[in-house]
């Protein structure tokens, strides 16, 4: 029993250090800041969604597609670190960016892109998933999940009170923030493309 809690805690610590979701709402509060309340737990409710569903598919079937698709972790690291990059890099400069804004009711595209994949259900996050799975069996999957599933729902709490911390700060706060997580957004997708870079290097032929 007690292995079984240590398993529990483990899980949860790994994945919420990986997704952040005290991060991720402020990034949550820079991308949908001028969005209604409604529209935002809108979004939130489906980000957190479709982070679920990846999440579960990854957990159950994640070998499998990777080899179905021929998809290799570093590839996945790369492109999710491009992304990032590019979101990051136009919050940094106060600009609307096609990644994640949108007009009209495309700005609930803004759910699938950039929140949901890659921040959310990122490289990181998938890994973490399959490895937890992985390593336990029906009960790792399980476990894996369930913790999953009690972060999502956390995460989405923090997004839905993210608008009380927006008309705390005002028009000028929601810029410093975006600016200041577009900073931190453009670190993570160079960190990302680093971690991809890396391991395509150490699987080439020493010569």
């Amino acid at each position: 029993m007690n292995e079984f809690y240590t398993q529990l805690i483990t899980v949860f610590l790994g994945f919420f250090a990986i997704m952040n979701p005290i991060a991720n709402t402020a990034a949550f509060a820079g991308l949908v800041g001028d969005s209604d309340r409604k529209e935002q737990i809108q979004i939130a409710a489906k980000a957190l969604i479709l982070t679920f569903c990846i999440i579960f598919a990854f957990s159950l079937l994640g070998k499998a597609i990777f080899h179905l698709f021929g998809i290799t972790l570093p590839a996945l690291r790369i492109s999710g670190g491009i992304l990032v990059f590019l979101v990051g890099y136009h919050m940094l400069n106060g600009k609307s960016s096609t990644l994640h804004s949108a007009d009209g009711n495309d700005v609930k595209d803004i759910a699938v892109s950039p929140l949901a994949v890659p921040l959310l259900a990122g490289p990181g996050t998938i890994a973490t998933a399959m490895n937890y799975s992985a390593s336990g069996g029906i009960t790792g999957i399980g476990i894996t999940v369930s913790v999953f599933a009690v972060l999502c729902v956390i995460t989405f709490i923090c997004f839905i009170f993210s608008a009380k911390i927006l008309k705390f700060i005002g028009k000028g706060g929601l810029d410093i923030v975006t600016r200041l997580m577009g900073l931190i957004l453009t670190v993570i997708g160079v960190q990302m493309l680093i971690g991809g870079v890396t391991e395509v290097i150490k699987t080439l032929p020493m010569s």
